[in-house]
């Protein structure tokens, strides 16, 4: 990992940018105090330059309750290498939901291949955080791709709670590894979502394995999350990644 650039952001916390090979990726750390902070893998659909102002924000919360944060960039995302039979499968999927056909098979060529691509990339990433100083876990995995949440949540120990957000198509194999997903989960739905099927949002909720699942759902489409909802989701992962002691914390008041 190859720090590119860093400076610090209204709201006491620090930007870095890095390199992992030829990945692009952000760090977030809260300037005080000093750690070690647990770590939040923050997902999204791709593209960071057009992602950066909403990443900043998640950013900030995670900072507020003592987190750092960081992301990379998806394969074939921003300005990573177009892949071409992806680019096709984008193009069908317009074509079929504008036709309002079938999106099964396509999604399928669409996601899968990416969930394949980014998991690895996240778990290498997670490898080079977790040795940057001040970061020391737990770690949670919060937003999109749904896929690649699951199956991060399936294949990686070292995540012991997700929040996903039901914002991306699904495909069939993640039904399946659904049932494996054990860490407790918060699930985040817009109900009318306009790039999201309700249904299968719903259907991947219930094959949830974990014992421990929230399915916190508001009116309104894909960019509608109102701000509460952010509360509701920083306060699962203080739930369950803790929150770093403060020098200004009051002290523990003794059992009388």
């Amino acid at each position: 990992m190859h720090f590119t650039s860093e400076h610090s952001l209204a709201g006491g916390f620090v930007q870095r940018e890095f390199l992992l090979a030829d990945v692009p990726g952000v760090l977030w750390t809260p300037e005080a105090p000093a750690g070690p902070h647990p770590l939040l893998l923050l997902g999204h659909p791709g593209g960071l330059g057009p992602m950066r102002p909403r990443l900043v924000e998640r950013a900030r919360r995670a900072a507020a309750s003592g987190f750092a944060s960081a992301t990379i960039e998806l394969p074939g995302s921003g300005d990573r290498p177009r892949v071409s039979a992806w680019e096709q499968a984008r193009a069908d999927l317009r074509r079929v939901l504008a036709a309002g056909e079938p999106v099964d098979g396509i999604v399928d060529r669409l996601i899968l291949p990416v969930v394949e691509a980014a998991v690895p990339e996240w778990r290498t990433a997670l490898d080079e955080l977790l040795d940057v100083s001040g970061i020391g876990g737990p770690v949670g995995y919060s937003g999109g791709v749904l896929a690649v949440g699951v199956r991060l949540a399936v294949v990686e120990p070292r995540i012991v709670a997700a929040g996903l957000f039901a914002g991306s198509f699904v495909p069939r194999a993640t039904y399946a590894e659904a049932r494996q997903v054990t860490v407790p989960v918060h699930m985040l739905l817009q109900w009318d979502d306009e790039w999201n099927d309700r249904q299968a949002a719903l259907d991947v909720f219930d094959a949830l394995g974990a014992t421990e699942k929230t399915l916190h759902a508001n009116l309104g489409g894909h960019a509608g999350v109102p701000a509460f909802a952010g509360e509701d989701a920083a306060r699962f992962f203080e739930r369950h990644l803790g929150r770093p002691s403060r020098v200004d914390d009051p002290p523990p008041v003794a059992n009388s």
